[in-house]
Order: C-alpha cells, then sequence, then structure tokens
C-alpha cells in the first residue's frame, strides 16, 4: 500500500500555517480489473468466440503448430479423445527434424486452423517444453474419417 502524507490546512484560512500538522493516510488499493473477455473466461468459452469449424482429423494429421512467431513448435501426429470425452491434439515437440520428438497432448480449444497449419493460440512454446509426453494408451483414437470442431485463427 502507498503510503500519502498530506499536510492538514487551516479551514478557509488558505495558509501553510497548519504545515505542521501532518497525519499518515493509508491509501486503499485499487481493485484490479481486467477489460480482457479472454481472462475471465475457460477454454470451451473462448474456443466458442473464434467461430469453430467442422474438419475431418485425417485433414490434421501432419499439420505444422506455429507459435506467435510463425516458428513451427511440433507436428500432428494423431487426435484422441481422452476418457473424459474432450479432444485432444498429440504433437510431436522438439527433437531434431522429427527424430527424437517426443508426443505431446494439446487440448483442442487451445488451437486455431490458420490456413494448412495450425496456431497455438493460449499455449505457449513453454507449456508444450514442460508438458509431460503422451503415455499413448489412454483415450480412443479418432479416425481420419471422423469430424471434429475447431477455432478459427488469424493473423
Amino acid at each position: 500500500m502507498a503510503v500519502v502524507t498530506a499536510a492538514l490546512l487551516a479551514a478557509g484560512a488558505g495558509n501553510l500555517s497548519a504545515y505542521g500538522q501532518m497525519r499518515t493516510v493509508q491509501a486503499q488499493p485499487a481493485a484490479i480489473t481486467s477489460n480482457r473477455p479472454d481472462q475471465l473466461e475457460s477454454p470451451q468459452q473462448r474456443m466458442q468466440r473464434r467461430f469453430p469449424q467442422p474438419v475431418r482429423v485425417g485433414d490434421l494429421i501432419g499439420l505444422r503448430v506455429l507459435d506467435d512467431n510463425n516458428a513451427t513448435i511440433g507436428r500432428v501426429r494423431q487426435v484422441v479423445r481422452s476418457p473424459q470425452g474432450a479432444i485432444v491434439v498429440i504433437v510431436s515437440y522438439g527433437g531434431w527434424f522429427g527424430w527424437g520428438a517426443r508426443a505431446v497432448a494439446v487440448p483442442i480449444e487451445v488451437l486455431g486452423i490458420f490456413g494448412h497449419q495450425l496456431a497455438s493460440l493460449d499455449m505457449k512454446p513453454e507449456e508444450y517444453a514442460a508438458a509431460t509426453t503422451w503415455p499413448g494408451s489412454s483415450g480412443q483414437t479418432l479416425t481420419g474419417e471422423e469430424t471434429i470442431q475447431i477455432a478459427l485463427a488469424r493473423r
């Protein structure tokens, strides 16, 4: 909290004769408010705001996933329905030209389709690096003919 020292002036006198009378007032912090709706919304609500479109799962396999600087984070290996029913995109992250890359599960809500590539909208590259490796045994792999919803992205 900021400490504000204020001089008490004599009422109506308009002079500084009362300057010697000092008091300390504790200023209350302003309430932190945000005008950005994306900070208050769930990932599903943000996705709905991004005009989700139907896309065949087979059309997503092999697409690059890009960060905000259009650098490749990884490529889509497969699309899986988790045991909880959520759609998860498995992205090969890291490695050298695909060698030594590890599979990372990315929620469909944080991705957006951007031409013939995917944009990582709500997940930073540092989060990919910190994510655990996908075990491969949990969830049901979706076939290439199935259709899912994915948000639109623009730059």
